[in-house]
């Protein structure tokens, strides 16, 4: 699948994801690639840090795909994982309905962090990276998850909601990159591309 735009110029760029979300943003910044999703099992190792957590996984992805697929020698591959925490916790997917429940219900009434991992390899280049966005929840009633969690709109996204969906009424305010939280911090991204094909012409 390739991304529609005007940014054809520069080595080739493959997006290690299936996520929707991301490959929507990608586009929407301009970029032209293709996408090449990977099955990296996301498991945190004991004591890890989040944003360790979520750097790792980026780069395995990208590895993944450098590794199993024929690319060019400058084709850029960018993996990227998110997660969120709250007090402490790291909130990947949801399991099931069950387990998106008790994840808003952690979230009501509190801040808590987007933190979005990223990895960009050419060859043996690695560049990484990771964006953190605090995300501020109003108090939720038990109605109100159970309403949410029906629409299925929970079920394949981190920490359970869609800030860019129907969650979206329930966040009045955010600090840091929004486009961050919906799954793929653009500014970020465009900086990391942009400064690897940098290093291509020079």
């Amino acid at each position: 699948m390739t991304g529609r735009d005007v940014e054809s110029s520069g080595p080739p760029l493959i997006l290690a994801s299936a996520s929707p979300r991301r490959r929507e943003l990608l586009a929407q910044a301009g970029f032209t690639f293709e996408v090449t999703p990977t099955d990296i099992p996301e498991l945190r190792k004991p004591g890890e840090d989040p944003i360790h957590f979520v750097t790792r996984l980026a780069r395995e992805k990208a590895e993944a795909v450098a590794a199993t697929h024929a690319v060019t020698p400058d084709t850029l591959v960018l993996g990227a994982d998110t997660i969120v925490v709250v007090d402490e916790e790291v909130l990947g997917k949801p399991e099931d309905a069950a387990d998106a429940a008790r994840m808003l219900r952690l979230l009501s009434g509190q801040t808590h962090q987007v933190i979005t991992g990223l990895c960009l390899a050419r060859g043996l280049e690695r560049q990484r990276a990771a964006e953190v966005t605090f995300v501020r929840f109003v108090t939720l009633s038990d109605q109100e998850i159970h309403d949410y969690v029906a629409t299925g709109e929970p079920l394949d996204k981190a920490g359970a909601y869609a800030i860019q969906g129907r969650a979206g009424r329930w966040v009045p305010r955010i600090h840091g990159c929004y486009f961050n939280v919906v799954g793929l911090p653009l500014a970020l991204v465009t900086s990391m591309i942009e400064a690897m094909r940098a290093g291509t012409r020079a």
